[in-house]
């Protein structure tokens, strides 16, 4: 028999994957040219820097030895170059750092993110190993459940040094803020974490504040609103969003007195249903779209008013749960139309930690508060990539310096009458 005869048999509770096999060599022969590119383009830009002796100081020097880099189509080898600085003594050293393939980086970030996923969704320390072996193939290694538990500290002690973070040159147009509930197996008590999103004069949404509180109370966000504001955030936004919590409304009115408030309609309505009986909810619903979807707050207040000539006399307690809130359930008319969408409710925070809020005491997810918080952090800071901009942001700058909205449309400014 001909050594070209002979076929390796597959071992039981193995199997092959010869599409992954190409992925993966693909996937190191494209890193592997974008990290050359990337060595090649600082060689370059530093080629002016000479020695004494007018040679080049900056030149390649080899590699470091291969590595592996966990992805999400399994290992990828790679070897990283290396650059020498030939700099005399006493001159400061030139060093090259790839943002490709950091230093000592051994997962790819998607896979980072994969982790407080499954942890989050109740995949418990132990079974990591077997779930991403799965996942990424039996080669998917330094993910034990030692590795798992390093990372969950190196986590925490990010969210830590990410709340200490300098503020002073930030700005915020929108707050939205809500409350988030999780149960740890290992406490009595569910945990609240205190959420702020923000929107920046450019559109974009950022994650301001994550941390743990008491029950939503006003202690708890006004602790949270004064630490925003120590570390630099003198000015509070324009508008915030949030449901009823009381806590919240109260804390932001003493800490940033001239934000203005809008209560979020999801909720609202949520609420205003539940003090419905079942055969009036269906009619109901659509008479409060008929308030927030309205085209200008003149047509809002009458279908306000229709609303309550209708459930008024046998329904008063859901009457009076929409009517207090009046004010602050049209406040976003005073803004342009454009982000009237964003405006009108907290769902930035709601679709964000829908994951979250779907945990219960019963998985096998966080044993503690510390580690729900990092992995909840964790979480966030992946989803913060792909929140979108805001649309019609090229009106954000005109809402920062007091430019009036009237039905969404800028109103005319007037003009100064010459004098007699």
């Amino acid at each position: 028999m001909t050594e070209g005869n002979v076929f390796k048999l597959s071992q039981p509770g193995t199997f092959s994957d010869p599409l992954s096999a190409v992925l993966r060599c693909g996937a190191r022969a494209l890193l592997t040219q974008a990290v050359e590119a990337e060595v090649a383009a600082f060689v370059e830009s530093h080629a002016d820097k000479l020695t004494e002796a007018g040679r080049r100081r900056l030149v390649r020097h080899g590699h470091l030895p291969e590595r592996e880099i966990m992805t999400g189509i399994g290992p990828v080898a790679v070897r990283a170059p290396r650059v020498r600085d030939r700099a005399g003594t006493g001159e400061e050293r030139l060093r090259f750092s790839s943002a490709i393939l950091p230093r000592y980086a051994r997962r790819s970030k998607s896979l980072e993110v994969l982790i407080p996923t499954l942890y989050l969704k109740g995949v418990s320390t132990g079974d990591f190993e077997e779930a991403l072996a799965a996942l990424l193939g039996k080669e998917a290694g330094g993910l034990s459940a030692s590795s798992i538990a390093r990372l969950k500290d190196a986590w925490a002690d990010e969210h830590a040094r990410w709340l200490k973070r300098d503020l002073s040159s930030k700005r915020y147009v929108y707050f939205w803020a809500d409350g988030i509930h999780v149960q740890a197996r290992l406490e009595d008590d569910a945990q609240c974490l205190l959420v702020i999103i923000g929107a920046t004069a450019e559109g974009t949404k950022e994650l301001v504040g994550l941390t743990d509180g008491m029950r939503e109370s006003t202690r708890s966000w006004k602790e949270l609103l004064l630490d925003l504001q120590r570390r630099g955030l003198p000015i509070g936004p324009e508008l915030a969003i949030a449901d009823g919590a009381l806590g919240f409304w109260q804390a932001i009115e003493e800490v940033w007195p001239k934000t203005r408030g809008q209560r979020c309609w999801v909720h609202k309505a949520a609420n205003v249903l539940n003090k419905l009986p079942k055969s009036q909810q269906s009619r109901a619903k659509r008479a409060l779209q008929d308030i927030w979807m309205a085209a200008t707050k003149k047509d809002a207040e009458a279908a306000f008013k229709a609303f309550v000539a209708t459930y008024a006399v046998k329904y008063d307690k859901a009457v009076d749960c929409l009517t207090k809130d009046r004010e602050a359930l049209l406040a976003f008319y005073d803004f342009p139309a454009e982000h009237w969408k964003h405006l009108r409710t907290s769902n930035p925070i709601e679709s964000t930690f829908a994951t979250v809020r779907h945990r219960t005491v019963r998985s096998k997810g966080c044993l503690s508060n510390r580690t729900a918080l990092a992995m909840i952090f964790k979480l966030a800071q992946a989803a913060e990539k792909s929140w979108r901009r805001l649309d019609g942001h090229h009106q954000l700058p005109k809402v920062i310096i007091g430019v009036k909205f009237i039905d969404g449309i800028e109103a005319p400014r007037q003009q100064p009458q010459a004098a007699a």
